[in-house]
């Protein structure tokens, strides 16, 4: 972990900022397979957001003691959905793009990791879109195995 990147536990005044980078970030979730809008996808990205705040959950925030860096959201109490064992799941991070590659990632990552340890959980979980090969490359980096895929045809 870069030493200039601190992790915080957010509140909820920190809400604001996890809305207004997750609406700038969201488009890198997108799969080239889904034609759709930004719109859209910030719309769903607003509902994932209420969803995770209505829920067990943590906000991590990475800052360099003057500005924001990014942000994780933890859920600390959804059970795996095929084997129902508990497990920490990562709902969404996002990185400030010119923070991107300088290890905001990667310290979100393990902090989320040190939470889930703390709390007896044995897995992280997360979904990541194939198309966003950073966030793969990064993941693959920190020890995460494809567990399942999600598989789409297109039908046109």
């Amino acid at each position: 972990m870069n030493a200039a990147i601190a992790i915080r536990h957010g509140e909820h005044a920190d809400r604001e900022y996890v809305y207004d980078l997750g609406r700038r970030t969201v488009d890198s979730s997108v799969s080239p397979l889904r034609e759709t809008t930004l719109a859209i996808v910030e719309l769903a990205f607003e509902r994932l957001a209420e969803y995770v705040f209505d829920q067990s959950h943590l906000v991590l925030l990475a800052h360099d003691g003057e500005r924001n860096l990014g942000f994780l959201l933890l859920l600390d109490s959804l059970p795996d959905e095929v084997t129902a064992a508990p497990q920490a799941f990562v709902a969404y991070m996002a990185v400030e793009p010119a923070a991107r590659r300088g290890g905001v990632g990667r310290a979100l990552i393990d902090a989320a990791e040190s939470v889930a340890r703390e709390r007896g959980l044995p897995h992280l979980s997360l979904m990541v879109t194939d198309a966003n090969q950073a966030a793969v490359d990064l993941y693959a980096s920190v020890g995460f195995h494809t567990e399942r895929r999600l598989l789409t045809k297109v039908l046109k």
